[in-house]
């Protein structure tokens, strides 16, 4: 984030009017990011949380595993922020489907379940692609080997987007996601910049520290 006056100014404004008392200090900053990104203060109903996303994406962070999106926008929107902090690989799940989902004819017996262990623990953002969050909890269900280390669903969407995000409610999952129809790249953006903040700012606290 940009920090200047107008920033400030912006941000004072979301603190007026939402009660952060509802959220940990550090969903909150989530949550903030997300209604200045968009300028909608809906997202304070919107935003769930779910298995602890925060401890769990930050530790992936730190672990440097890799992080994969359903879309170009999302990619080039977090990356140079990335480059500049942890330096995890990003890669859009259209460009990993041959080794995500191994062919079937290779004669080895390989599924489309046997997952690459490469990918089996990594951070996915899903923010345009509903049908990608329904094969990655499919798969979840399918396969004891893939477990996501975060899941973060900012799609926007009318149909099935409320029983499709209870799959995710259930699940074991670490995971972000928006509810109701509202949701986008945009968002997406500005919550995983936020998630990457709060982790290079405790990395930096315990430098100090020791």
């Amino acid at each position: 984030m940009e920090w200047n006056l107008l920033t400030a100014q912006n941000l004072a404004v979301i603190d007026r009017k939402v009660d952060h008392s509802k959220f940990s200090p550090s969903e909150y900053e989530i949550i903030r990011r997300i209604i200045f990104a968009t300028a909608d203060l809906d997202y304070r109903y919107l935003v769930s949380f779910g298995n602890n996303p925060l401890i769990e994406g930050v530790s992936a962070l730190e672990a440097r595993v890799p992080i994969i999106v359903d879309s170009p926008i999302i990619q080039v929107g977090i990356s140079g922020i990335l480059q500049q902090t942890f330096g995890n690989p990003v890669y859009c799940l259209d460009d990993i489907l041959p080794s995500f989902f191994p062919p079937e004819d290779k004669g080895k017996g390989i599924s489309r379940t046997n997952i690459n262990h490469k990918y089996s623990q990594a951070i996915y953002i899903v923010g345009q692609n509903q049908l990608a969050l329904i094969s990655l909890l499919d798969l979840h269900t399918q396969s004891s080997s893939f477990e996501p280390s975060l899941i973060i669903a900012t799609y926007s969407g009318l149909v099935r987007k409320e029983s499709v995000n209870h799959r995710l409610h259930l699940s074991s999952i670490p995971h972000i996601r928006i509810d109701g129809a509202k949701g986008g790249y945009d968002a997406a953006i500005a919550l995983f910049a936020g998630l990457i903040d709060l982790g290079w700012i405790r990395q930096k606290n315990r430098k100090l520290e020791n």
